[in-house]
């Protein structure tokens, strides 16, 4: 089972919580710059950012943000950076936001271990940089769905192991998993990764599932065996997957996989039990045994019989309504 984190394992509506500004501008103007680019994003993430900056959910005075109704800026030359972030210029200046992996490929130097403290608690670092330095980070954090460790440890028992693949940092994947009780974690991970690391398994002879809720999950969930897509995700994430978790509750997934094997051994008993009445009625219904034992059934006994045939099959499949999942 590969799990997505944002949004399968969190709820999905991270907060800003920390804000490291070394860019020497006021902290207002540094967050003023990231809200704009920010705004323009559809990640989680983002929105975490925009909301705090304009008090939008409400945040208590004591909050940097709260009441300051910071302004937007006009943003131009603006661009996704698939797996990493984004880009845009404000102001004639151009910024770049997005993960550690970013800056890295922009080549500018920065000391991750800046980021170790926030990290190992499960925040996700967001870097602010310009093309020649970083300008600073903010940290955001989500919070694990309170079902998220109990599926786990239910899926655990059905003898399935589960993955994480996240574009997030390591550090903060490997935490949250660990609340939860996650097998392996794949931290770093473009949307091309996720596709190619199901690929990967599939050609090991593993039957894969693949729960993710988000545009990059897309990809992934229509390639798996079975894909699993949030009913609280984007269009496109439930579109491309074959079950969609109503509210989504990922303990749900648990009574998914209970109730298909119990769809599963019905279809299979009705099978045999269809296969072996007519095994046997449609030869002693047409005579053949009458010749050498002189048993022969009647056209009404035998439309009573087929007639039975067919309740028989209807009551063992209504039997899966009265099962505990």
């Amino acid at each position: 089972m590969i799990v997505d984190k944002t949004g399968t394992i969190t709820i999905g509506k991270p907060t800003l919580v920390d804000i490291q500004n070394f860019s020497g501008l006021a902290d207002e103007k540094f967050i003023s710059i990231l809200m704009s680019l920010e705004k323009k994003s559809e990640h989680p993430i983002a929105h975490a950012i925009v909301n705090y900056a304009s008090n939008l959910e409400g945040k208590p005075a004591a909050s940097y943000g709260a009441g300051k109704n910071i302004k937007f800026s006009e943003v131009q030359n603006f661009e996704s950076i698939k797996g990493k972030g984004l880009k845009g210029s404000v102001g004639g200046v151009g910024y770049f936001v997005g993960n550690a992996k970013l800056i890295q490929d922009l080549g500018l130097s920065f000391d991750n271990s800046k980021l170790e403290q926030y990290t190992i608690q499960g925040k996700t670092p967001v870097i602010i940089a310009t093309s020649e330095k970083v300008l600073g980070f903010v940290m955001v954090a989500d919070e694990i769905k309170a079902e998220s460790k109990q599926a786990v440890t239910d899926l655990h028992r059905l003898g399935i192991k589960v993955v994480m693949l996240t574009g997030d940092d390591e550090k903060a994947a490997k935490y949250m998993a660990s609340l939860v009780g996650i097998d392996d974690v794949v931290a770093h991970v473009l949307p091309a990764n996720k596709l190619e690391k199901i690929k990967e398994l599939q050609s090991q002879g593993k039957i894969v599932a693949m729960a993710g809720d988000g545009v990059n999950d897309a990809p992934a969930l229509a390639q798996a065996d079975i894909g699993i897509a949030m009913a609280t995700g984007t269009d496109v994430a439930i579109e491309s997957a074959g079950i969609t978790l109503l509210g989504g509750d990922i303990s749900k997934l648990v009574k998914a996989i209970k109730l298909s094997k119990i769809t599963m051994r019905g279809i299979k008993q009705n099978l045999f039990w269809a296969f072996i009445y007519n095994i046997v009625g449609i030869p002693l219904a047409s005579g053949v045994f009458y010749p050498i034992f002189g048993w022969l059934l009647s056209p009404v006994f035998a439309g009573f019989a087929m007639a039975m045939s067919s309740v028989s099959v209807v009551s063992n499949s209504l039997r899966i309504k009265a099962k505990k999942l």
